[in-house]
């Protein structure tokens, strides 16, 4: 019987659980004589899972439309159950108990604790369990014109409160509803004069906006996919899924097509999601069409979580805002994924809803560990060093490493305030005391300044800190995300990173793991002029690129978009700064390459949001192109330098073509596919059998496909991301793993692989 029931665990396990490891022991009879549910003890160590918050199931979705009255959760937009709802935006403390959640102030009536209480019931110790009787219920707030101007006034409640918000959307205006982890705007998909609102407003004149569908039907109407992403759509999970735009006009949507543009300008995908929460499902429902359903923040700030809040960040972007009683404990945005072309597993771009905080799983032991991340797309990460198991069970040593919910760029105060409330939050949620804390190398991120100015609070200012190089950080995730401890060939390419030397990196092949590296080849550097005024005026790059080709006759190549998108004035002054490299650093960015080059084609001079131009030039792309520009690997001066990607050959073979009149899509794939080609020979070089590839440039589907089939047919084992981004939202578990390399080596008396910046005081 026993046997029995651990073949069939797995494959019957409840909905929302995880088996991280299955092991068998036989044990002496302990005595017991019945199985019972004991209520959580308080004590002891914090050993429990939170789990994500998750989609609404078919269970929960039949009961909220059925048309019998007297199913009392009918229109219900609090309905769940044991196997959906929410969990982690709820939860205030461990364990997992309704007192320990935003729900401990609404009592179940007589019927709600009913199901809770039985075994049988799919709502047994379902901690969030309610119904319209007892639990909480939704409210409409409209602006009302008062002496001192308009204020917000609460109007509608429960299921009117829904239709007069659906009625809102029908008429164009930006309504924002609170979901389960904070507020989304949202207004119609197919109404272009409301979605210029919502940009104009918002301040996001170009970055894409989701699309919030009714079911997947509604879907397929408007993207091609797949089998795996339909079954990524449908997850408990439910992220926003990057997916194909179709060109014809969908017959249910027809002027959704009309609209893409608007929606998601220069890209051919578009963001797609299903409702998460009963709530979304019965607006989808009430209103027929597709929905907007971009986060409720400004640009650079953490996305609102109650109606206080709201209203005064919000009250100048929507009309109307509907809100509930139910608390949110903490801010989780949507998770965003896609499945990379030949790969059956999603790679998450965001980790937030549905995936955060389940922990990556390393397979070795590692002490407890704070990462405080990067400056973009900030996450903080926390190992938990476990004790050691019984050796009678014979398991191999395991960390639990908890990464937290995207943060987002740490660019503004209200960012700041969220970055700490998550620190705060994970350190008491997993009862932690931490040995040390990593960070990154660059001095000025400031998640960086928080660590080394001792803003962060007593006792975390007296922990050892140790800094980890960015690149680095990257291939550690990778490698971590796999569970492998190397070593690999790390091709680390994004936008930014602080370099040992002193420079920009960005364009790295780093071969080790976590306990170090050896930097074996890079992009030739090339220059910034105007340091951060190039990351968003790609033509200061192409500028740079020219310069480094022709010198001062780069200005006076008219032809080409990039110089005529200067001013006269504006290319003396850059003719004075390049030579001197006046606030004009040194890079070997790819990222920055993709600028460069897309603004020499004539895509993007300038750009408003993080790696617009590169997503323009992989859009265009002509994916039936196999012709390759040249890219040639080139062996430094001295022979322990490391060997340099030259994109000379590159930029004047594209220059060739575009006085050739070749079209910007040929040019755009010729590009993508000499960087793949030229990836494969640096691995070859390398000779490394496993090349994980890592960075914000691997965002970049078609480069990401393009590289990871040319490795393959050369025999090598390519490494993608899973479980966190590619993007600076996987570095803090990468900081961990290097920070924990780093602090075993130095407690065990050896030299330790990075500096520790621990001040004077704290040395004793």
């Amino acid at each position: 019987m026993l046997e029995h029931f651990l073949e069939r665990l797995p494959a019957e396990k409840p909905p929302l659980s995880h088996i991280h490891a299955l092991e068998a022991v036989w044990l002496a009879p302990a005595g017991f004589r019945q199985f019972e549910i004991r209520h959580s003890d308080a004590q002891g160590e914090r050993s429990a899972l939170v789990l994500p918050d998750s989609a609404t199931c078919a269970d929960c979705r039949r009961d909220i439309f059925d048309p019998d009255p007297a199913n009392r959760r009918a229109r219900y937009p609090f309905t769940n159950c044991t196997n959906c709802g929410p969990r982690f935006s709820i939860l205030q403390a461990l364990p997992y108990d309704r007192p320990n959640t935003t729900m401990r102030g609404f009592m179940m009536c007589a019927a709600c604790q009913a199901e809770y209480d039985t075994p049988s019931d799919r709502r047994f110790h379902a901690q969030p369990n309610a119904c319209p009787v007892c639990g909480p219920h939704l409210s409409l707030w409209r602006k009302n014109p008062g002496q001192k101007g308009e204020e917000w006034e609460r109007g509608a409640e429960g299921d009117e409160a829904l239709r007069r918000a659906s009625d809102a959307l029908r008429e164009g205006l930006i309504v924002a509803v609170k979901g389960l982890g904070g507020f989304h705007l949202m207004t119609d998909a197919r109404n272009i004069p409301a979605i210029a609102r919502l940009r104009e407003r918002k301040l996001r004149p170009d970055k894409p906006f989701a699309l919030m569908v009714r079911d997947l039907a509604q879907a397929h109407t408007l993207c091609h996919i797949s089998p795996p992403e339909e079954a990524l759509l449908t997850s408990a999970e439910a992220p926003i899924v990057l997916l194909p735009k179709r060109n014809a006009t969908p017959p249910d949507a027809p002027d959704v097509a009309l609209a893409s543009d608007a929606l998601a300008p220069d890209t051919p995908n578009l963001g797609i999601m299903l409702p998460a929460t009963p709530l979304h499902h019965l607006l989808l429902h009430e209103t027929g069409f597709p929905l907007v359903a971009t986060s409720g923040n400004l640009s650079d700030e953490p996305i609102c979580t109650n109606e206080q809040e709201a209203i005064q960040r919000l009250g100048h972007i929507v009309d109307l805002f509907l809100g509930h009683n139910r608390p949110i404990a903490r801010h989780v945005d949507d998770s965003i994924a896609w499945l990379v072309e030949m790969e059956g597993t999603p790679q998450l771009l965001r980790r937030a809803r549905g995936y955060a905080p389940l922990p990556v799983l390393v397979p070795r032991a590692l002490p407890t560990i704070l990462a405080v991340g990067g400056h973009l797309k900030n996450t903080i990460a926390l190992s938990i060093a476990s004790p050691p198991s019984p050796k009678a069970l014979g398991e191999a040593p395991r960390t639990q490493v908890f990464i937290s919910q995207h943060i987002g760029d740490l660019e503004s105060v209200e960012a700041m305030q969220a970055f700490e409330r998550v620190i705060d939050d994970f350190l008491h949620l997993y009862e932690a005391t931490p040995v040390a804390i990593a960070h990154d190398l660059h001095p000025d991120y400031r998640s960086t300044r928080w660590v080394q100015e001792s803003a962060c609070p007593p006792p975390l200012a007296r922990l050892p800190r140790i800094p980890v190089q960015h690149h680095h950080a990257h291939l550690a995730s990778c490698l971590a995300d796999h569970g492998r401890d190397g070593p690999a060939l790390g091709v680390t390419w994004d936008g930014t990173g602080y370099g040992t030397d002193g420079t920009v990196w960005g364009g790295e092949f780093l071969l080790g793991d976590a306990s170090g590296y050896t930097r074996i080849a890079h992009l030739r550097p090339f220059l910034l002029p105007g340091g951060e005024a190039a990351v968003r005026e790609p033509r200061r790059v192409a500028l740079a690129l020219l310069w480094e080709l022709f010198g001062e006759e780069a200005l006076e190549r008219e032809d080409l978009a990039p110089v005529r998108a200067f001013s006269a004035t504006d290319r003396r002054l850059l003719a004075r700064m390049m030579p001197q490299k006046i606030n004009t650093p040194t890079t070997t960015s790819a990222g920055r390459l993709f600028d460069g080059i897309a603004a020499l084609i004539g895509l993007r001079q300038t750009t408003t949001f993080e790696g617009q131009a590169a997503m323009v030039l992989e859009g265009i792309a002509d994916p039936t192109v196999t012709r390759a520009y040249p890219f040639p690997v080139v062996k430094g001066k001295e022979a322990t330098h490391p060997l340099y990607l030259d994109w000379r050959p590159l930029v004047e073979a594209l220059l060739d073509d575009l006085q050739g009149g070749v079209s910007p899509a040929i040019m755009a794939a010729q590009f993508h596919n000499a960087l793949a080609e030229a990836i494969g020979t640096v691995a070859r070089s390398a000779g490394e059998p496993w090349v994980a590839l890592t960075g914000g440039c691997f965002q970049n589907r078609l480069l990401t496909a393009r590289t990871a089939r040319r490795l393959r047919e050369d025999g090598f084992a390519v490494l993608l991301h899973r479980q966190v981004p590619p993007n600076d939202g996987g570095i803090s578990l990468g900081q961990v793993m290097v920070a924990a390399a780093a602090y075993q080596k130095n407690t065990n008396g050896d030299e330790p692989d990075v500096s520790w910046n621990t001040r004077k005081s704290d040395a004793h």
